[in-house]
């Protein structure tokens, strides 16, 4: 990995809220825009929610990439959890530099560390380098996955 010389990985804290607005805009830019105190809300609501972290890739203080673990208690499986990744987005700016494979691979081991059976990833990309990156990143293609919306996707 080329990290810049002052990189950390850690969880996402609230005084963090508008760095990563910022970031989730290379994610989805057409994204709604929400009033400050609405985010702040959302996001301490995002940030204390049990199972849920979400881990920042941080270069001089400020979140370049960015994945949302979350946890689930399970009855299966000899009751393991099972874990699933979200909202994988790296800044434009600094892609290609193995901060987001290095945030999988936190995610990944804070799940294994939690008892969890199995990490998954929904990947709406067809891009053949995105799939790509999540195969080299230790994922692979082995169930269908389906989903319901109310919002239709842009």
């Amino acid at each position: 990995m080329e990290a810049a010389a002052d990189f950390a990985i850690r969880p996402a804290c609230i005084e963090d809220l508008p760095g990563f607005l910022a970031l989730f805009r290379h994610l989805i830019p057409d994204d709604d825009v929400l009033p400050e105190a609405v985010a702040r809300e959302r996001f301490l609501a995002v940030l204390q929610h049990p199972g849920l972290t979400v881990f920042g890739a941080f270069v001089d203080g400020r979140p370049v990439s960015s994945v949302t673990l979350i946890v689930v208690p399970n009855l299966l499986r000899g009751g393991a959890s099972y874990a699933m990744i979200e909202n994988v987005v790296t800044h434009a700016d600094h892609r290609k530099r193995g901060y987001g494979r290095a945030l999988l691979r936190r995610a990944t081991e804070t799940a294994w560390s939690a008892g969890c059976y199995k990490v998954m990833v929904m990947v709406g990309s067809k891009d053949p380098a995105t799939l790509r990156f999540y195969e080299e990143s230790g994922f692979a293609k082995l169930k269908t996955g389906f989903e319901a919306r109310r919002i239709p996707p842009r």
